[in-house]
């Protein structure tokens, strides 16, 4: 077997209607479709779904901190500093904390958190420096914007 490439992701959330206006409002991801009885959302970034959200209830539990599971998920986002700039200035606007900002050499990133404290990556590509040295792919500095 050979896996060819990722095809999405599912994240469990506590409530749809919440997770989707993160989503869809303030990230801009457009939905595909919804799916009531499991109740999921699915969201298109071109392919036939690439993110999908699964509804477990308000009263689920926040996974302990060291539990194994997603650390995140990367969005690109465009190519510039510019980009992540104005995004930036978005979030804040939108009352999104942002953890941090990173210069990954091959990508530089914020990092934030949906409603349910699932972890996000919002990125633009920096460099492809990664091709002839793919160490460069764990660098991470703090980054000023």
């Amino acid at each position: 077997m050979q896996v060819e490439a990722l095809g999405h992701a599912v994240l469990k959330v506590r409530s749809l209607e919440q997770a989707e206006a993160f989503y869809t409002g303030v990230l801009g991801i457009p939905i595909a479709t919804r799916h009531e009885e499991a109740p999921m959302t699915f969201f298109t970034l071109g392919n036939h779904h690439d993110l999908a959200l699964l509804e477990v209830g308000e009263e689920a539990p926040s996974p302990p901190a060291g539990a194994t599971g997603l650390y995140h998920v990367a969005f690109k986002i465009g190519e510039s500093l510019d980009e992540l700039r104005a995004a930036r200035d978005e979030l804040e606007a939108a009352g999104v904390s942002i953890d941090s900002t990173v210069d990954h050499a091959v990508s530089q990133s914020l990092y934030i958190r949906d409603p349910d404290g699932n972890g996000i990556e919002l990125y633009v590509d920096g460099s492809d420096v990664w091709r002839s040295d793919p160490s460069q792919v764990a660098r991470g500095e703090p980054l000023q914007l």
